[in-house]
């Protein structure tokens, strides 16, 4: 089981959800400790070791630490918002 971490900052984002959408999100970060790279997530081209997990209209970012099995939640936002 990885540990999943997610940032007072992050946690802010996810509070700024619409509720309906907030709900689905945190099934899916519940679901990282499990599996870390789930077969729908998508590894980012542009970073090492982040990837992204996509929830309707919305983006999870995320990074993977094997060494000390960790999923640090990075971002969490509209798909429009997530990448800049």
């Amino acid at each position: 089981m990885y540990e999943v971490v997610v940032p007072k900052s992050v946690a802010k984002q996810v509070r700024h959800l619409p509720v309906q959408v907030r709900g689905r999100v945190l099934e899916k970060v519940t679901a990282l400790a499990k599996e870390p790279r789930p077969a729908v997530c998508r590894k980012l081209v542009a970073e090492d070791d982040l990837y992204r997990l996509r929830v309707g209209d919305y983006r999870i970012v995320y990074f993977v630490d094997d060494g000390n099995q960790r999923v640090v939640i990075s971002r969490v936002a509209h798909r429009r918002e997530v990448y800049r």
